[in-house]
């Protein structure tokens, strides 16, 4: 019971950061000119905070208990 509670308030926060991630005021942070390793900065913050957030909800799914 409480390993499965805690693992719900973790990926309760887990989608609350992605709100707060793929939110206006800090894509608009992004949202400039420029490139990163051949990229416009707005996609690579995309693509490594989705990339973030897969891998951060496999730790939190996959777990084991200990």
């Amino acid at each position: 019971m409480i390993r499965t509670r805690l693992t719900s308030q973790r990926l309760a926060f887990l989608f609350l950061l992605g709100c707060f991630f793929f939110n206006y005021p800090v894509l608009s942070i992004f949202n400039k000119g420029g490139s990163i390793f051949g990229f416009p900065p707005l996609y690579a913050w995309l693509m490594v905070s989705w990339l973030t957030l897969i891998g951060l909800l496999a730790l939190v799914v996959e777990r084991k208990h200990d």
